[in-house]
């Protein structure tokens, strides 16, 4: 019997007006902009109206480092939120929005898998309602009007060598990465070199998912550094006068999405800043306004839990006051015999000494988690070709690291799957057992901050960079901004920098190659290694096989 595509299984789903979803979390109808009938933005005025509620309880999903293999953490942040309905609980999810990049390079969709899916897929995976077009209309407003100032005689003074802000599109488009602008002669400004940037990575994304309503807003975009001065002193957002006119293109994107699961529970879709170059989670104020609608809110962070949990904790949770409950890491048992050597052709067949040597990997994740005061479940995503000996030596030796793993079929079974979960998570998070804690103060240098992630985090021997990169540090520090937390770019495949050395290695530094400063978001960026900021397409891209069939029915998203 063949297996369902996301998208058939989606497509089968009967779903509910997007009103009687608003509902079930006490959201009038009044206060939902729908977009269609199965999808809706929730008003400014009813999140402000919920303010003065007592919060849910907070419940991070994150996962090992990402393999081949595939872990499916979105799936089982959605299969989760269905699980604790199921059981009788108020819950809500929280899940960033789909990139067009990636969806039409290698991933062809980003709203959860199986029977554990946000619906409408096909919207979510495309242009939704306008939120990335939105952000990359503002992102590029600002650039034309950079170029602008320094057409009509530059007056602030801006160095064209030391423009900072480069432009965005929401595709995969290695072309653009390196571009010159501005050719053809006196009336198109002045030639120099610059690029593009995937939408994702803008820093107005970062800003959109940090804000906590539109005046903000408008302060973090006008506090942006977008160029430099002959003297190297530092041009903003503000300073060009587009801060305005930014706020006005993303009013209705600050408005948070409410969409559903396939069990019609009420899941907030917003925002999708990076995972590698920014803080790859949902919007602050969709998480904010979540926990005051739902006892329990689950929602996910980027990549493995090395950059996506860390950014969580150290970035979103110190910069808008929320403090995890429980934290649930995804494993598979085939990407346990991966981190344990085994070839992906090769992962169908029984191994359990490669799962046992896959396991350090996951052991590392479970410790760091464990590490900001946050109780620890483990979840093993379940395929059809696990055996019983496999899963029993991931729980033998999670027991070993002194936490729980539990076996959850929600890809093939839905809430029903996850039932024991979305139990032991419950309990977990309603024990008041968590006594979060950020990794470092913000008083800490920056140099320190870095450290002390390349150190409990990565579990490296140090971190190697330049004096340029040390002075530029210490230059921020005069300026002011010491105190913000850092944001690390690195690969999601390895503690590393580099992305074939899986495991948990040890006996490695981290290199830094680059520091950027978001003062707008309000964290520095760490580079180290190569990170791309402009995807491009694979050798044989997702998109080839996206279609319309003969009834108009999009096929291949995934």
């Amino acid at each position: 019997m063949s297996v369902k595509t996301d998208i058939e299984i989606a497509r089968e789903g009967v779903k509910e007006p997007i009103q009687a979803i608003g509902e079930k979390l006490g959201i009038g109808a009044e206060h939902l902009l729908p977009y269609g009938h199965d999808k809706a933005k929730v008003s400014q005025a009813f999140i402000d109206s919920v303010q003065d509620r007592p919060n849910g309880k907070l419940i991070l999903v994150t996962a090992i480092n990402p393999t081949p293999a595939g872990e499916g953490k979105t799936t089982t942040t959605v299969g989760l939120g269905d699980g604790l309905n199921r059981i009788g609980k108020k819950a809500a999810i929280c899940i960033r929005e789909a990139s067009l990049g990636p969806n039409f390079g290698m991933k062809g969709g980003a709203a959860g898998g199986g029977y554990a899916q946000v619906v409408p897929m096909e919207d979510m995976n495309l242009h939704f309602t306008g939120d990335f077009h939105a952000i990359t209309s503002a992102h590029n407003l600002l650039s034309a009007m950079i170029d602008n100032s320094i057409y009509w005689g530059n007056p602030l003074g801006i160095d064209e060598r030391r423009v900072a802000w480069r432009r965005v599109l929401d595709m995969n488009d290695r072309a653009l990465r390196d571009v010159v602008t501005s050719l053809g002669g006196v009336a198109n400004g002045f030639p120099r070199q610059t690029g593009f940037d995937i939408t994702v990575a803008s820093e107005v994304m970062a800003i959109l998912c940090l804000a906590k309503d539109l005046a903000d807003l408008q302060k973090r975009l006008g506090d942006m550094i977008v160029a430099y001065t002959r003297e190297k002193e530092p041009i903003y957002c503000r300073d060009i006068k587009a801060d305005g006119a930014m706020t006005v293109l993303l009013r209705d994107a600050m408005q948070p999405n409410l969409v559903q699961t396939l069990e019609n529970n009420p899941a907030f879709v917003h925002g999708g800043p990076f995972a590698n170059i920014a803080h790859g989670c949902n919007s602050v104020i969709a998480t904010r306004t979540a926990l005051k609608l739902a006892d329990y809110v689950v929602t996910e962070a980027g990549f493995g839990a090395d950059l996506g949990a860390e950014k969580f904790m150290d970035i979103k949770c110190r910069k808008a006051g929320l403090a995890p409950d429980a934290v649930v890491i995804v494993a598979t048992v085939r990407a346990m015999k991966m981190n344990g050597g085994v070839a992906k052709a090769d992962l169908g067949a029984e191994n359990v000494d490669a799962v046992k040597a896959g396991c350090p990997n996951l052991g590392r994740h479970i410790a760091n988690v464990k590490g900001f005061g946050v109780p620890v479940l483990v979840g093993i995503n379940h395929f059809a070709g696990d055996s019983e000996a496999e899963v029993q030596a991931v729980k033998d030796y999670v027991a070993e690291q002194g936490a729980e793993a539990i076996l959850c079929k929600h890809w093939a079974d839905g809430g029903a799957g996850i039932e024991e979960m979305a139990r032991r998570v419950a309990e977990v998070a309603d024990s008041g057992v968590s006594e979060f804690k950020v990794l470092y103060p913000d008083e800490m240098p920056l140099f320190e901050k870095i450290e002390a992630i390349a150190k409990n985090i990565y579990h490296a021997d140090g971190v190697d960079a330049d004096g340029k990169i040390r002075s530029q540090l210490s230059e921020w520090e005069a300026q002011g901004y010491g105190t913000l937390p850092i944001c690390v770019a690195k690969t999601q495949y390895s503690f590393t920098t580099d992305p074939g050395l899986r495991g948990a290695p040890t006996g490695f530094r981290l290199p830094v190659r680059e520091v950027r400063l978001s003062a707008g978001a309000g964290f520095v960026v760490a580079i180290c290694g190569e990170i791309m900021t402009m995807p491009g397409l694979p050798r044989t891209p997702a998109s080839e096989s996206i279609r319309l069939n003969d009834d108009g029915l999009i096929e291949g998203l995934f």
